[in-house]
């Protein structure tokens, strides 16, 4: 070992670095005039180099590297005695010198993985792991595990801890230097499978789905190049708050979407009452959906003439009515089986014309389906649907739910759906988010929805029915990566079990795995949240945080409602005399009020999505977006009120426990009015 540690690793850090820089140079000089056809293949090629330039930047505060590895013998070779080991420093991507020997190892490369799983008992024929501390881009510190030495003891990393503890100024960071066993073999858990992750707050569910997307197309970038990766979350606020982990782990071409943008087929512009979108929500209404798409299939009852030069050739009515029968009982897309009728009829057409003596080829069959007396059968037995203008009918005409909804929906819950006043048409009526989603279902009904190679579905616990399998559609022949807390379902028609949701997805085989291990909240917290568990989730195991941070909670009660405000500012300017973030976060109609009061007091303030900086660092968050997000301290204003600004009680301890488990270092309740029983 040299002399300086640190000084010979900031020297590997920097000749990293400069790898790094000439890694780019080369892809910037690269001259591709004489190596393409045509302009097409020039394009092509010219992007897919600007693709690799972008992902050969050096983000300067990111560190490259975060760890490295004493391998006891070279990994793949017979361990035999004197078997020479090796050394890899393991980062965010793979970084070589002008030889082509690596300098930094991808962090999903199999080489790398006992940097996150070896131990004591099972040091996976590692020597030494050593784990480095930065400050900015700049290392400062390091920090050894002699795993193959016996008489080491193990022990809590405190650079590990360090790092997790890290106030989070900006967006969400990735977690890639603290991942967990446990949480390793769910990123690096195969494409082909789903898993489904139950997770509470602060175990870090979010951020493994994001490294397992990371994962997959590092070992799958062929496959999921052609089929695609979709990460889904609850708002444009969450997805603006994690935008920034793909890209730091060298991924940036990963599609992001709401469910709701993921169905916007309309324009949404109105609400449902609860009643209303949890029967919307319902998967009965897929059913209801799809015998009106089959309704409007009429039998025929007239034979069919074709008319060729001087022949005439009948198909009789019963054969048509076979013809159609045989297509409902394939139940196929309503849109495909369109298609095929004609080229039914024309076959059926042309068995006549070869009894008759001719020799007609699939040319003829094509110009008979082209017929015009057969595309104005076509058009009268099987009408084309338009989905929008379906689902518009249903929730217009009482009589048409009715004739479908007989045996699925009870009379009152028919009633919840229908409009009081019916629309004129489809741009003039004010869709609902769950009414996306059944105009979602009809157009798959009518014709297949484009299937991608794997999707990520966040906070998953607050899809309806209807939404699951909205998702699942987009999956059907690729693989799913399901995050949530049953515990923080704050939707009417929230997720009662993840076998319940999974069937509806359609992947009632993934796995579930649930993560128990608190790495975010601090143990006072996190167990004070804790105590809503028994009536929100009853049976959900509770978080076991890993950090004791005494101080972490305080609760202040104020005497009267008018003294509230002032209290919630005097709590958020001790927080501030802190390093990171700071979430005000209050009901929904307390923002008003409090930004008022902070305008007032001259104390600027962000809103959910947007990045704190270091001179912005106060976010003032309504309740309801609280979900997903983290701040390093945060004051939560009147519980209670959380609680009233749901429609139950449930709902209202469930949002009420998001609430709590927002902050990183440290929580002050502030309250007038009485705590909720469950936290006096």
């Amino acid at each position: 070992m040299p002399e300086d540690p640190l000084a010979h690793e900031r020297g590997h850090l920097a000749g990293s670095r400069a790898a790094l820089r000439a890694m780019r140079e080369d892809a910037e000089a690269l001259d591709i005039r004489d190596v393409t056809a045509n302009w097409v293949n020039a394009a092509v090629l010219q992007s897919q180099i600007d693709e690799r330039i972008k992902s050969l930047a050096d983000l300067s505060h990111t560190p490259l590297f975060f760890g490295r590895l004493d391998y006891l013998h070279a990994p793949g070779a017979d361990q035999a005695e004197g078997a020479e080991g090796e050394q890899f420093y393991i980062g965010r991507r793979h970084v070589h010198d002008g030889d082509g020997d690596p300098m930094v190892i991808d962090w999903r490369a199999p080489v790398s993985q006992p940097f996150y799983r070896a131990s004591k008992k099972d040091p996976m024929d590692i020597a030494l792991r050593r784990r480095f501390g930065y400050t900015g881009g700049e290392l400062t510190a390091y920090e050894d595990e002699h795993l193959s030495d016996a008489t080491e003891d193990e022990r809590t990393s405190k650079l590990l801890q360090q790092e997790i503890e890290r106030p989070r100024v900006g967006p969400m960071r990735d977690i890639v230097a603290t991942i967990q066993p446990e949480q390793d073999e769910i990123v690096r858990s195969g494409l082909g499978g789903s898993v489904c992750v139950q997770g509470g707050p602060g175990t870090g569910k979010t951020a493994v789905g994001l490294h397992r997307v990371a994962y997959l197309l590092y070992a799958h970038r062929e496959r999921l190049a052609r089929t695609g990766t979709l990460v889904i979350g609850p708002n444009a606020s969450f997805l603006h708050y994690i935008e920034q982990v793909l890209p730091a782990l060298g991924e940036l071409e990963v599609r992001q979407a709401t469910v709701d943008a993921l169905v916007a087929h309309v324009e949404v512009r109105g609400a449902d009452d609860p009643i209303a979108a949890l029967v919307k929500g319902d998967a009965r209404m897929a059913e209801v959906l799809r015998k009106a798409v089959r309704s409007h299939v009429t039998m025929p009852t007239e034979p069919l003439v074709v008319v060729r030069g001087s022949r005439r050739w009948r198909v009789p009515a019963h054969e048509l009515e076979e013809i159609v029968g045989e297509l409902l009982e394939r139940d196929i897309r309503y849109g495909a089986a369109r298609d095929a009728l004609p080229q039914r009829i024309a076959h059926a057409v042309l068995v006549r014309m070869e009894q008759g003596g001719e020799a007609p080829d699939d040319r003829v069959q094509d110009a008979v389906a082209r017929n015009t007396a057969v595309k104005a059968a076509v058009k009268a037995v099987w009408p084309p649907v338009d989905p929008a203008k379906l689902v518009l009918r249903l929730l217009s005409d009482a009589d048409f739910l009715a004739e479908h909804a007989e045996g699925l929906l009870e009379e009152e819950e028919q009633k919840a759906v229908l409009w009081a006043k019916p629309a004129r048409g489809v741009k003039s009526a004010k869709w609902s988010a769950a009414d996306a989603a059944l105009i979602d279902e009809a157009s798959d009904l009518v014709s297949r929805t484009h299937s991608l190679g794997h999707v990520v579905l966040d906070e998953a616990q607050d899809l309806s029915p209807m939404q699951y399998r909205a998702v699942g559609r987009r999956c059907t022949t690729g693989s799913a990566t399901v995050l949530g807390d049953l515990a923080q379902g704050t939707t009417p028609w929230a997720t009662r079990s993840w076998a319940e949701a999974l069937a509806h997805l359609g992947k009632g085989d993934a796995v579930v795995e649930e993560l128990t291990a608190g790495f975010r909240v601090p143990r006072d917290v996190i167990a004070y949240a804790s105590r809503l568990l028994p009536d929100i989730a009853p049976g959900l195991a509770a978080v076991d945080s890993v950090r004791e941070s005494p101080g972490s909670l305080a609760v202040r009660h104020v005497e009267d409602v008018e003294g509230l405000d002032a209290a919630c500012l005097e709590a958020c300017a001790d927080s501030l005399r802190h390093e990171g973030s700071i979430g005000l976060i209050a009901a929904d109609a307390r923002i008003p009020s409090l930004a008022d009061a902070l305008k007032a007091a001259g104390i600027s303030y962000l809103s959910p999505g947007q990045e704190t900086t270091a001179d912005a660092r106060l976010t003032l968050v309504p309740a309801s977006l609280a979900k997903g997000l983290e701040y390093d301290y945060v004051v939560l204003d009147e519980p209670a009120a959380v609680v009233d600004g749901e429609p139950d009680e449930r709902t209202g301890l469930r949002r009420l426990y998001v609430a709590l488990t927002r902050a990183v270092s440290g929580l002050i309740v502030v309250h007038a009015a009485g705590l909720p029983a469950q936290l006096a």
